[in-house]
C-alpha cells in the first residue's frame, strides 16, 4: 500500500523538494555576498526547514527526541548511523543551533542546486575517498573551525548508506582526525530509524506513510576511555535502537 501511494504522492514530492532547491539557489548567494556566514547559515536553516516539510506531501512522519541538554560552548561530534538521503534535511534542521557541518563527497559540490552550493561555502569537509590524503586535510580543517567556531559535525562512521537498515561497523579514522584537531569535542551518538524504508525501492516510486525518527542518545565524553571503546560504545547504543527486534 505504501508503494502503491507513492506512485502518487513522489512526484508532488520531488516537485516541491527540487523547487524550494532552485528557489533557495541565488537566496543563498545573496546572503552570503550580503550578509557573510550567518546569513548563509539562516538560508540554508530555512531551506532544509522546506525540505523537511515536503517529507509530508509523501504522508512521512520526522520525529527527532533530544532529550539531552547538550552545550552551545563546546564543539559537538554527531555520530549517526546512516540510511538514505533523507537523514540530511532533518539533521540540518533540527540541529541547526549547534552549525552542525557535515563530511560530503567532493562530487556532490558541483551540479545540485542549493546543496552544491552550501557544501563549497557552507563550512564541511568534501573528501576525495579516492585520494586519502586530501580527505584526512579537508576532516583535519573542519575539526579546526569546529575549534575555533564551537561549531558541531555530524559523521557517518559507516563510511556508506545502509540499504536494509542493518548497521555495519563504525570506522574510527574521521573521527580520530576530528578529535585531534577539536579534542574538547563531545561525542553524541545519534540513532536514526526507518528512512531506508523511504526508498527501498530506489527513487520511484517512494515509500510513502513511513515514520523516520532520529534519537539523541547520551554524549559520551571521549577522554574518559579510549577513542576504540568510544566508537564502539556509540555503535552499540545506537545498535540497541535502530536493530532493535
Amino acid at each position: 500500500m505504501n508503494k502503491l501511494f507513492g506512485y502518487l504522492l513522489s512526484p508532488i514530492h520531488y516537485f516541491v523538494f527540487f523547487l524550494a532547491l532552485v528557489i533557495f539557489q541565488p537566496i543563498q548567494w545573496l546572503c552570503l555576498k550580503w550578509g557573510g556566514y550567518s546569513a548563509h547559515k539562516k538560508s540554508v536553516d530555512i531551506l532544509n526547514f522546506f525540505l523537511v516539510s515536503s517529507y509530508y506531501l509523501l504522508g512521512i512522519r520526522v520525529s527527532f527526541y533530544n532529550p539531552q541538554n547538550l552545550p552551545t560552548n563546546r564543539p559537538i561530534i554527531f555520530v549517526a548511523n546512516h540510511q538514505s538521503m533523507y537523514d540530511i534535511p532533518p539533521l540540518i534542521w533540527f540541529l541547526r543551533k549547534y552549525h552542525a557541518k557535515f563530511i560530503s563527497k567532493i562530487e556532490l559540490t558541483k551540479g545540485i542546486p542549493s546543496i552544491s552550493f552550501n557544501l563549497k561555502y557552507g563550512g564541511g569537509a568534501n573528501i576525495d575517498r579516492k585520494d586519502s590524503k586530501q580527505s584526512i586535510i579537508e576532516i583535519a580543517r573542519l575539526g579546526e573551525r569546529m575549534k575555533k567556531n564551537t561549531w558541531g559535525a555530524v559523521i557517518f562512521p559507516e563510511g556508506t548508506r545502509s540499504k536494509n537498515g542493518t548497521m555495519k561497523d563504525f570506522q574510527i579514522g574521521g573521527i580520530a582526525t576530528l578529535l585531534k584537531k577539536a579534542p574538547d569535542a563531545l561525542i553524541v551518538p545519534i540513532a536514526i530509524e526507518n528512512s531506508w524504508k523511504v526508498v527501498q525501492h530506489g527513487s520511484f516510486p517512494l515509500n510513502a506513510f513511513e515514520h523516520i525518527k532520529f534519537t539523541i542518545l547520551n554524549p559520551i565524553e571521549p577522554k574518559e576511555i579510549p577513542l576504540e571503546e568510544t566508537i564502539i560504545k556509540a555503535q552499540n547504543v545506537i545498535k540497541q535502537i535502530v536493530e532493535k527486534k
